[in-house]
């Protein structure tokens, strides 16, 4: 991939020919013995994943050249130079998602895109990226991990209710595509992620808590959230609270519940 725009974006953007997982890859090399090489919004990027992973244990897999695979390295530190409470972190898939729906919005302007939480960007209700993020060892760093779905035919979609860029009438010729689409991520990722640190982390005063609940298409939608031990929980999804858990008020009782992860479904009633 020739990538001139996203490699003026970060001082190390690699490209992989190939990989399993970008996410295992930047991991392993940010706490390995040349881990000090990696810094703060160092990138790895394939359009070549084997053995991507996705969110509750989903395999992520694309055909080579079809879609591509991006992982971030974060190191946060505060504005002084603190570390940013680990609590705060659970923003960051949160972000990355908001970069993404606003990247993948510029390439397709005649198309509606949002941001279903926790961080599924879909054209027209149909998934076109997933992101994933992963602690490094000792938590002081998050890889944040991306896929977007970009020259994906509809015989080339992981799912049936999936779609790609080249799907939506691309406001850009394809040979620009790859390169115009990750380095507006990464841009806007840079953006929102240097405010944050500014507030030490805090999504409210930085914007980004008021960013996330324009763009999100979640709040206000009757939903069914599958949580991670197996049950379901059913209800409106009333907001987000200050650490970036979905509200749920419980169709059962009004209780409202704050969903820290879990897969969501929206429910649409007649």
């Amino acid at each position: 991939m020739h990538l001139p725009l996203s490699s003026a974006i970060t001082q190390h953007l690699e490209v992989l020919e190939q990989c399993g997982s970008t996410n295992t890859e930047l991991v392993g090399r940010a706490s390995g013995a040349d881990s000090a090489s990696w810094s703060d919004f160092s990138v790895l990027v394939t359009d070549n994943q084997t053995g991507g992973r996705g969110r509750l244990g989903r395999s992520w897999i694309a055909p080579p050249g079809q879609a591509i695979a991006i992982s971030v390295l974060l190191r946060p530190v505060g504005a002084n130079g603190q570390e940013i409470s680990i609590a705060n972190f659970g923003w960051f898939p949160l972000m990355a998602g908001l970069a993404m729906t606003s990247a993948v919005a510029t390439l397709l302007p005649s198309r509606s895109v949002t941001l279903k939480w926790p961080n599924d960007v879909q054209v027209e209700g149909l998934k076109i990226s997933g992101l994933l993020a992963e602690l490094l060892p000792g938590g002081t760093a998050v890889v944040m991990g991306a896929g977007l779905n970009i020259f994906n035919g509809e015989a080339d979609l992981p799912t049936p209710v999936s779609t790609s860029i080249v799907l939506n009438d691309p406001a850009a010729p394809a040979e620009e595509l790859a390169d115009l689409a990750l380095s507006s991520y990464l841009r806007r990722f840079s953006e929102l992620y240097a405010e944050l640190l500014r507030w030490d982390g805090d999504a409210v005063a930085s914007g980004l808590a008021g960013l996330l609940a324009a763009a999100c298409s979640t709040i206000g939608q009757h939903v069914r959230v599958q949580l991670p031990g197996g049950q379901d929980l059913v209800g409106m999804a009333s907001g987000i609270d200050d650490t970036g858990r979905l509200l749920v008020a419980r169709s059962t009782d009004g209780e409202v519940v704050a969903v820290a992860a879990g897969d969501v479904t929206h429910l649409r009633y007649e």
